[in-house]
């Protein structure tokens, strides 16, 4: 059977922008967790509106998650859904010889899970001039039309606090700095523990996103164009519930049918192109011009 081009549009272009050290966790058989819908219901999540930097402290007395292989403090946070792309870039700084190992599970407006990252998309990275040693890796991602927010809940695992980080020693990165020969010195071990240092920089894009968070709504039918999506370890989708679509504003008028035909065309040529994104913001832009076909269009495009 094959599958809609929407959803190998979205396995394409994560593999595309995955950096090398991410490989193995899209190809990992790990599953997202489960968490109850209580307890991410109890959770505070934090707001983040970008563009914006946020530097956490998980502690003890921070929010705890111990269910399933999760174990520890956790972060979590609420991004907006309706500014386009998202690009989150998440890092969590080594202290001395210990660091915080993240996952990130991102859950839709009805949180659903929708995306999986393993703590293998966070791989190591080198001090710099201004920065420390660290784990490190970028998120991209679209939230479909629709919704208000989406979620995104930091966590490590059991699995994660029986394994280290193995850094790189500070007199060998100064010796390659200054041209001067590599010293033949053992390299620190970072053991991972339950709580750590993050710093999350959210900024929103014009360019493509890499997994669609969230439902796109078919209004002409009166309800979702696809089920909702089982998280993405590598951009994989399938689903269960469905969710109430939110109807977009009225324009106060018609579009005119050569701009009709116009947007109808742009939005079949970009899908066609693998180019989900941009027919998005064509859909949007048509509808916001007062197009009646536009949305149908999309939905049929995608689906053939």
């Amino acid at each position: 059977m094959k599958k809609n081009l929407l959803s190998l549009c979205l396995s394409l272009s994560l593999l595309a922008m995955a950096p090398a050290g991410a490989y193995a966790a899209q190809t990992d058989t790990a599953v997202a967790p489960v968490i109850s819908a209580q307890t991410l219901q109890t959770l505070s999540w934090t707001p983040l509106v970008p563009p914006v930097t946020q530097d956490v402290t998980l502690t003890a007395s921070s929010a705890q998650i111990n269910q399933g292989d999760i174990q520890g403090a956790v972060g979590a946070y609420a991004l907006p859904a309706d500014r386009g792309s998202l690009e989150i870039t998440l890092t969590s700084i080594a202290t001395g010889k210990t660091v915080y190992a993240p996952n990130v599970l991102v859950l839709d407006e009805q949180m659903r899970p929708a995306a999986y990252f393993p703590s293998s998309y966070f791989p190591y990275e080198k001090p710099g001039v201004v920065s420390s040693d660290r784990l490190e890796g970028t998120l991209k991602l679209t939230p479909a039309l629709g919704q208000k927010q989406i979620y995104l809940l930091v966590y490590t695992t059991k699995q994660d606090l029986a394994e280290t980080t193995q850094m790189s020693n500070p007199a060998k990165a100064y010796a390659a700095g200054v041209g001067n020969a590599v010293p033949d010195i053992p390299d620190p071990i970072a053991r991972h523990l339950p709580t750590g240092t993050l710093s999350i920089k959210v900024r929103a894009e014009q360019k493509s996103g890499n997994i669609m968070i969230g439902q796109i709504l078919d209004n002409v039918n009166g309800n979702n164009s696809a089920p909702a999506a089982t998280p993405i370890v590598v951009g994989q989708q399938a689903a269960p519930a469905r969710a109430e679509p939110a109807a977009p504003a009225k324009p106060a008028e018609p579009m005119l049918s050569d701009s009709e035909t116009y947007f109808n065309d742009a939005i079949k040529k970009a899908v066609k192109a693998g180019d989900v994104d941009k027919a998005l913001k064509l859909l949007d832009e048509a509808e916001r011009l007062g197009s009646k076909t536009a949305r149908k269009t999309f939905i049929q495009s995608v689906k053939h």
